[in-house]
Order: structure tokens, then C-alpha cells, then sequence
């Protein structure tokens, strides 16, 4: 990493926080004053209760089948997409720029957004949750899937072409084989993360538990809501641990017993067939609306069309201002405090088993409580605005990079922090000398990505009156001002793909 190039990253970054924090108006003091208003609140929705535990289990469970629906919906359409957008499969020029056009455009736009937009085409339910899920994790599973493909071995496709095979036999024979590997672990992550997206769909009427959370919220029945989120910490919780018992077990595999490696991949496949037809079943699901949906949602979309800048004037300046500028403190904030938090959850670096665990433990309790569940939380303590938004971004980015750079410190060569100890460093002069430097890379690569997230959170977070562009556009949308709403959804597109380009250029410069 080059040391002028990061010293110019790290005082831009510097500058651009004091700039948003001012943006906003995100004093310390502020904050600072604002948590016995927390604390109140928190004491306010203690005990926790459950109401109608039926209801709430029902609930949890659809938004479960919601997220491996739309998951696998999203996965059956990024395969082919994937392979068109690949430079060393894809049959021409042009239709590697459309695929990876749809792709790019599928992760710029929020879930939430076209959960929204799906909501009023559709109606209120499941469906256009579904489809948004869908529809966004095409986005990542087809820009990963393609990225797996063009870093596969060309060896064995010219060995299946020299024999006479066809474009889909030299796929299927040579190019699956070496990609199912990584696409097995990044559609089993894709499930995480949309589970806990579809957790906040039902604050837009597309279904699932956070329905019945938002339900509680307005009517500030404080125990009821508290009692909620318990159940959605416990179904996350469990599917994260899932989610890891199955992506080694069938991703590490034994070199000693193939058989158990077959057996664990057709079991894993069997269950997720099963669960996918249970999906159909259980949300009453016609699979015909998988294909009926799109001249009802078309007919939404192209009212969008043309966009009318005009209506907000510089109203729609401000709010894209003050989004970006949420996402810049946001990640800030999880940069500085994630990484000490991340440090002691590394086990090849804690002080001992008991900080590792405490450690591990809060950073998943962070990680399970969705963004825009923090910033219903931070508006009722805080007030709405958006320092309430940055606040509920913040907490998030802690756990979310803790995470990271736990992992990244783990991850690196034994060798050097060997060599410290060996000359009586201590815990600290290890750290400084062997861990940070090694793990310096991974952890810049993080926090890029952790902002290219916050943007596209932040776009969403007005739902509940935390800032930002947000806002004007679900008003926009509730007042049936498409065009108005088409100007919005085409900012928010820009401002996120040009962050996006601005991480990946830095990225580069950095490698």
C-alpha cells in the first residue's frame, strides 16, 4: 500500500467527516445530551412481552420463507445473467454491457425502494416483497457470480472446446465445476443479509414481522415492540449460526471421507428445495405471479417517466446532500469504534477466551438489529433528523465492521507476531507492529465497502424520519407524485453509483 496515497485517503476522509458532521449538525454535545432520552426509552420497553405469540411466530416465519424465496428467485436469474456479464463468457461486447447494466442497477436501488414501488403496483403482502428482495440480491449474487466466472481456469474449457462442444456444454462441463464452490458461499450469505432486509419490509406493507413491529410503534406500545425485536434477534441469531455450520461444512469439506462431503451437499440441496416449495405454500404464493408482476409493476414504473426535477427545486439538492453526508459520519464513527471491538474478537489476538466471547457476542447482537429498526429507535429518543439517522448507521457499521476486521486479523500470518513475542513484545507491541500493519489492507477494503453500503441505507432510513432523501421520496410516492418520485429514485441512482465508482477507483489505487 502506498504510503503518500493512503496518508492523502486518511486526511480526505478527515475533511469530508467534518464537512458532513457540520452538514447535519452532528455535534458530540448533542448526542451527548440525547442519552438520557435513550435511556429513557429503553426503560420505557422494558419488560419485554409478546401480545399473541401465534401471530408473531407465524409472522417470523414468513419473513424467514420470504428471504430464501426471494434468494433462490434471485439465484435462478443471476446464473445465466452471471454468465452473460462474465468478459470470458459473455458472446459479445454489447450484451456484456446490458448485463452488467441490469446487474449494476439491481444493487444501486434499495430493497426497500422497490418494495415500495412493487406495494403500489401489487398491493399489500408478501409478493412484492419477495420480488424486492429478489430483484436486489440480483445485484450482488450476478456481479459475484460473474466474478467468479471470469477468475475460473481457462485450461478446461479449451479442453472441452478442442473436443467439439458446444457454448452451453463448454459452460456447463468446464466453467460450473470451478464456480459452484463460490457461489454455494455467496448465495448462503445473500440469505443472511436478506433475511434481515425482509425483517423491514412490512413497514411498507410488503410483508413479514417488521409489520407488526411498525404496528407496535405507532401505538408507542413500547414492551410489545421490545418483545418483537427479541424474536427477530432470536431468528437471526439462529440462521447466522446455521448459515456458518453449513458454509464450512460444505465449502471446507473432508479430504478424508468424500462420501459425508456428497452427503452434506445433497442434504443441504434437499433442504432448500423443500423449503423453497414450503415458501409456495405457506405465503399461498401463485407461481404464476412470478411471471404476471411485471406489466402492473411497468405500469408504476413508466408513470416515473419523465422525472420532474422541478416540483422540490432545491429541496432535492439538500436532502442527496444530507444523505451522503449521514453515510460519510456513519462510517466515520464505525470505523473509529469498530476496530478495537474487532481487535478483541480476533482469537489469534485477545487478551483471553472470556473477551473473545464477550467480543463475538455483541458484535452479532449489533449485527442482528436491522438499520432501520436502530433508527426507529434513535427518531423516538432523539427526535427526528438526521442525527438520528447517522446514529442508527453508526451502530450498525460497528458491528457490521467489527465483524470484518475480526476476521481480516485472523486471517493474517502467524509469522510476524511469532517473531514480536519471540523478543518480549508484549500484547501491545505486538499489536503495532505484527497485527495492524498486516491487517491495514483489508480493514481500508472494509470501511470503502461499509460506505458503499451506507449510501444506499441512507437513501432509506426519511421512512421513519431519520434524514435524508428518503423523505421526499416514500411522500412522493404516497401522494402518487411518480414523476416527482421517478426524479428522486434517479438521484438516488447517481449518488450511489457514483460512490461506487469513487470506492472501487480507491480500492485500485490502494492495491
Amino acid at each position: 500500500m502506498r504510503r503518500g496515497t493512503m496518508t492523502a485517503l486518511m486526511a480526505a476522509a478527515l475533511v469530508a467527516t467534518v464537512v458532513s458532521a457540520y452538514v447535519i449538525d452532528f455535534a458530540p454535545a448533542t448526542l451527548w445530551g440525547g442519552l438520557d432520552d435513550i435511556a429513557n426509552l429503553l426503560e420505557r420497553m422494558l419488560p419485554p412481552r409478546l401480545d399473541d405469540p401465534g401471530r408473531i411466530g407465524v409472522l417470523a416465519v414468513e419473513t424467514l420463507l420470504m428471504a430464501v424465496l426471494g434468494t433462490v428467485l434471485a439465484a435462478v436469474a443471476s446464473v445465466p445473467l452471471a454468465f452473460l456479464a462474465a468478459r470470458n463468457t459473455s458472446p459479445h461486447p454489447a450484451v456484456y454491457a446490458v448485463a452488467r447494466a441490469i446487474i449494476t442497477f439491481c444493487r444501486a436501488m434499495p430493497d426497500l425502494l422497490f418494495a415500495v414501488l412493487f406495494v403500489r403496483a401489487l398491493g399489500i403482502g408478501v409478493l412484492p416483497g419477495i420480488l424486492a428482495l429478489a430483484l436486489h440480491s440480483i445485484g450482488m449474487l450476478g456481479k459475484l457470480f460473474a466474478d467468479a466466472i471470469e477468475q475460473s481456469d481457462p485450461g478446461p474449457r479449451e479442453a472441452v472446446r478442442s473436443a467439439g462442444a458446444g457454448y452451453l456444454r463448454e459452460m456447463v462441463n468446464a466453467v460450473l465445476p470451478q464456480v459452484i464452490p463460490s457461489w454455494i458461499g455467496t448465495f448462503i450469505y445473500r440469505i443472511d443479509i436478506n433475511l434481515r432486509m425482509s425483517v423491514v419490509l412490512g413497514f411498507v406493507g410488503a410483508g413479514g414481522i417488521g409489520f407488526a413491529l411498525q404496528d407496535a410503534l405507532r401505538g408507542l406500545i413500547y414492551p410489545r415492540a421490545l418483545g418483537i425485536v427479541c424474536v427477530i434477534l432470536a431468528v437471526i441469531s439462529a440462521m447466522e449460526l446455521l448459515s456458518i455450520v453449513v458454509r464450512r461444512m460444505l465449502l471446507t469439506g473432508s479430504a478424508t471421507d468424500p462420501r459425508r462431503d456428497r452427503a452434506a451437499r445433497v442434504g443441504f440441496s434437499a433442504l432448500l428445495v423443500g423449503t423453497t416449495a414450503a415458501a409456495f405454500v405457506v405465503l399461498e404464493i401463485n407461481p404464476l405471479s412470478l411471471f404476471t408482476w411485471v406489466w402492473p409493476a411497468l405500469e408504476v414504473f413508466t408513470r416515473m417517466v419523465p422525472p420532474n426535477f422541478g416540483a422540490l427545486g432545491g429541496d432535492l439538492f439538500v436532502a442527496a446532500l444530507q444523505t451522503v453526508a449521514i453515510a460519510v459520519v456513519a462510517t466515520a464513527i464505525g470505523i473509529v469504534l469498530s476496530i478495537p471491538a474487532g481487535i478483541l474478537a480476533a482469537r489469534n489476538i485477545t487478551p483471553n477466551a472470556a473477551v473473545y466471547w464477550v467480543a463475538r457476542g455483541w458484535i452479532l447482537l449489533v449485527r442482528a438489529v436491522p438499520e432501520l429498526i436502530l433508527a426507529v429507535v434513535f427518531v423516538a429518543a432523539l427526535g427526528l433528523g438526521p442525527v438520528a439517522g447517522a446514529c442508527a448507521l453508526a451502530l450498525a457499521s460497528i458491528g457490521f465492521l467489527a465483524k470484518l476486521v475480526a476476521d481480516a486479523v485472523e486471517e493474517i500470518d502467524p509469522g510476524p507476531l511469532e517473531a514480536v513475542r519471540a523478543v518480549g513484545g508484549g500484547w501491545w507491541k505486538t499489536l503495532f507492529a505484527a497485527v495492524i500493519p498486516q491487517a491495514l489492507p483489508a480493514m481500508v477494503g472494509s470501511s470503502l465497502y461499509m460506505f458503499d453500503v451506507n449510501v444506499r441505507t441512507s437513501t432509506i432510513l426519511g421512512i421513519v424520519g431519520a434524514g435524508g432523501i428518503g423523505y421526499l421520496l416514500f411522500e412522493s410516492i404516497r401522494t402518487l407524485n411518480f414523476d416527482v418520485a421517478g426524479a428522486i429514485v434517479l438521484v438516488i441512482f447517481v449518488i450511489v453509483y457514483a460512490i461506487e465508482r469513487l470506492s472501487g477507483w480507491i480500492r485500485a489505487q490502494l492495491v
